[in-house]
């Protein structure tokens, strides 16, 4: 939709109407066959048709382009009333500065910032209402540190309040603590088994390190035992020889 033609101070050329809506421009687009149209009212036409409005002519959305410069210059150029006009704005600005104004007006309608309140008001009364609204927080003035709301005032309880946080604050602890144990447990778990896994890879060197040893004292003993042998032939030939 355009902005509303009532708006407008003077005359506003027929060229910067929109073709759909017939109110004056608002982020336009132009067709081949050079009819212009406000990006959502054309947008919306091509869902359900897919030919201009004005003469028919087949168009489809590739085709649509900016508007020409120089009507885009005397867009910007028209001057009109702010939308707060019936509020009390009386600002008259260019089309091209119009919503950088709204945006910031002091008779814009504004919702309040308390969670829960449903009151607009205007932004130049915002602090007002704010300082009186029933939804507005403040720190409970007894100096339990609670934020209270000013409808809550009477049920507000400091005892009662901290007592609640008390209790919110030991299931935290809690519920900390047992997920350390559980973690330190977890970690336990896993070293013990990696000790009696190295452990056990221990037991079996050693076993092997003992028949190493064990094949190694039977090879001696069967050293000595030949060397016992060998030792005995000699003396024997030694004796026969001395007989001889």
């Amino acid at each position: 939709m355009g902005y509303d033609i009532e708006r407008f101070v003077g005359y506003v050329n027929e060229g910067l109407l929109c073709s759909i809506c017939r109110d004056v421009l608002e982020d336009p687009l132009q067709a081949p066959c050079e009819h212009a149209f406000c990006t959502a009212c054309i947008h919306g036409w091509l869902v359900h048709h897919s030919n201009c409005p004005e003469d028919r002519q087949v168009i489809d959305v590739s085709l649509l382009r900016p508007l020409y410069r120089y009507m885009k210059n005397d867009l910007n150029r028209l001057q009109l009333h702010c939308r707060n006009r019936e509020y009390g704005c009386e600002m008259v600005c260019s089309l091209e500065s119009i919503d950088r104004h709204e945006r910031e007006c002091e008779y814009s309608q504004i919702p309040c910032s308390n969670a829960g309140c449903t009151v607009q008001v205007e932004r130049r009364n915002l602090d007002g209402h704010l300082a009186v609204c029933e939804f507005r927080s403040r720190e409970c003035p007894n100096g339990c540190g609670y934020t209270i709301l000013s409808a809550e005032d009477t049920q507000h309880n400091c005892v009662a309040e901290l007592r609640t946080e008390l209790e919110l604050l030991r299931s935290e602890m809690i519920c900390r603590v047992e997920e350390a144990k559980h973690e330190m447990e977890s970690r336990l778990d896993s070293q013990r088994r990696h000790m009696v896994q190295k452990e056990s890879i221990l037991q079996n060197e050693i076993e092997e390190l003992k028949s190493q040893m064990s094949r190694m004292m039977s090879d001696v003993r069967s050293l000595m035992a030949a060397e016992r042998q060998h030792r005995q032939e000699l003396e024997q030939a030694e004796l026969e020889k001395r007989e001889l």
